[in-house]
């Protein structure tokens, strides 16, 4: 392997070893895991926090603490934090006038950081939520997804981490934070593809004397792939592209050069000399330029440039005091801020309490099984058309769901306690909303279910992950499978038919494997566009499991007539 990182708990250590960097400014909450401020001006109303996949330091956690963030919530390497996560961070650093959440546009932070909101709003909570999605490349208005959040997010933080310091209220600190993202465009390129944690081979190929051309954070590939040219000739390209795109009438501008992880400062200084030349030649003027590494990608060699068009107002919120990591790197470690800087445990989150439905852990367990022997296949395909995560957050969602029911939790409620409080990325929190609904339904040792129940149940699923996500039919998603299940089940309830559940489960394999023939149009997998046709959505093959798994445990006989999970999902 090329990363020295140790083989657990790595965000976990890594957020431990930051607070340690930095004694008396940062207190770490283990379980669920957040960062948190110490200190804050005493002026501020309003809580800013954000958070997102591990992977890109400094992002986030570079800006925690005085005239930037209050609480930062770590996901897995380019993975989201889960919703727990989240709210209990912002219940943690909400202040009299409530919480802002600052959240990069990918469909797994929207999701989870959306599900936090309503929960913190159940609390009485207020929430305000500033999206960023500034990234050039993927400015498609053929996508439901919209433009990615990249490097503009350290401006909007350091903005309004100011501009909070001066007392502003939560709807001002969101005009101005969504002000900020529309004033602001990056372009990103890359000669090297980063490091993959699992395999250790690069991320994606590239030929000699070709560079990656918009290429995402993530490991995503760009728009095109370019003839490797000078580098000036490079920042010119990219400068013309960005201006061109970039709103507003304002002639002043600031301008990053971030470096995406193996691209050394020398080389980052070097072009923004270069990006200098190139505004000023154009008539633009800098405010600044600001080299330096703020949003990685792991190793990736590559460099990104972020142009802000500045109003005049903006400019001393830029030059504004902190006192965060990124400002200022280095503390003097004592034994008591050492011991201080890990806080401990968050108290327990009291969830609603009620009479558990009876149900049996057949399905839990035959679910667990049938992931355990797919999990491979599901990591090959969503390595194709996302990060390559899925496999193994579902695995361990429902190996978290079997630890729950040690405990007396029943089968169905402990797979949506895993799902929503400890899986992220995109999927696992839209599994946990489904199986919050099937949750409600007695699951028999002795009998099927009753079908009209399910049927219920599952299209309340199914409009719950619309509400929060959004995706319809047609975007190449989980609801292309769970869809056509929940109207199967619908049309057996209604006409008493036979194998209810297998007839489901037939719907769902077939919308699952429709989806190979489909352009994505929601999640991370819309960013590769076109290249994901031929690969079957790796959400929908996971509703098609559990459906086939139901099927199993209710109707043996009929399921004999479903394909085999091995062949469903291989490549």
């Amino acid at each position: 392997m090329t990363y020295f990182l140790p083989p657990t708990d790595t965000v976990a250590g890594a957020a431990r070893g930051l607070a340690l960097a930095h004694p008396g400014l940062i207190e770490v909450h283990r379980d669920p895991l957040y960062l948190r401020a110490r200190s804050s001006s005493p002026d501020r109303t309003v809580a800013l926090v954000s958070g997102g996949g591990s992977g890109h330091e400094p992002l986030h956690t570079g800006l925690l603490g005085p005239g930037g963030l209050d609480a930062v919530c770590p996901g897995e390497i380019f993975a989201s934090p889960h919703n727990r996560q989240i709210y209990e961070a912002g219940s943690a650093a909400a202040k009299s006038n409530g919480v802002l959440f600052i959240v990069k546009n990918y469909t797994g932070d929207v999701i989870n950081f959306q599900i936090a909101a309503e929960r913190l709003r159940h609390d009485g909570i207020p929430v305000a939520t500033v999206l960023v999605d500034e990234d050039l490349a993927t400015d498609n208005k053929d996508t439901a997804t919209g433009r990615r959040g990249t490097a503009a997010t350290v401006i909007v933080e350091k903005l309004l981490g100011a501009f909070a310091d001066q007392g502003a209220k939560l709807e001002e600190l969101a005009t101005l934070g969504a002000a900020i993202v529309a004033h602001s465009r990056s372009l990103a390129v890359a000669a090297r593809a980063q490091t993959s944690p699992a395999t250790a081979e690069p991320a994606f190929p590239l030929k000699p004397g070709t560079l990656e051309y918009g290429v995402g954070i993530h490991g995503e590939r760009g728009t095109g792939t370019i003839e490797h040219r000078p580098v000036d000739a490079l920042v010119e390209q990219m400068t013309d592209d960005l201006l061109a795109a970039l709103p507003g009438g304002q002639d002043q501008v600031l301008a990053v050069v971030n470096g995406l992880g193996a691209t050394t400062g020398l080389e980052l200084h070097a072009i923004g000399s270069l990006l200098h030349e190139a505004l000023t030649a154009r008539g633009v003027q800098p405010l600044a330029i600001v080299p330096g590494t703020f949003t990685a990608a792991l190793d990736m060699a590559g460099f990104s440039l972020t142009l802000t068009r500045m109003k005049p107002e903006w400019a001393e919120l830029w030059t504004a005091p902190t006192d965060t990591p990124l400002v200022l790197p280095s503390r003097t470690l004592t034994a008591d801020t050492a011991a201080s800087a890990v806080a401990g445990p968050a108290a327990a989150v009291q969830e609603p309490t009620g009479t558990p439905t009876p149900s049996s852990r057949a399905v839990l367990d035959g679910f667990a099984e049938v992931v355990s022997l797919v999990r491979d296949n599901l990591t090959a395909l969503d390595q194709l058309v996302g990060d390559g995560d899925f496999g193994d957050n579902l695995l361990g969602g429902v190996r978290q769901a079997q630890t729950l029911t040690s405990t007396g939790t029943d089968g169905m409620t402990a797979l949506a306690e895993a799902f929503l409080n400890d899986v992220g990325g995109t999927s696992g929190p839209l599994f946990g909303l489904f199986f919050q609904q099937l949750a409600a339904v007695s699951w028999p040792d002795d009998q099927a279910p009753d079908t009209r129940a399910v049927a219920d149940a599952a299209a309340a699923g199914l409009a719950a992950i619309h509400r929060v996500g959004g995706a319809e039919i047609g975007d190449c998603t989980l609801v292309d499978a769970l869809g056509p299940a929940v109207d199967a089940l619908g049309s057996a309830a209604g006409n008493l038919a036979d194998s209810p559940f297998t007839a489901a489960a037939e719907a769902a394999v077939k919308g699952a494997l429709n989806t190979a023939s489909l352009t994505p149009r929601r999640g991370r997998a819309s960013y590769v566009g076109e290249h994901a046709i031929g690969v079957p959505d790796p959400g929908a093959l996971g509703v098609a499991l559990l459906f086939m798994v139901v099927s199993r445990v209710y109707e043996p006989d009929a399921a004999t007539r479903l394909p085999a999970p091995q062949h469903l999902t291989a490549r």
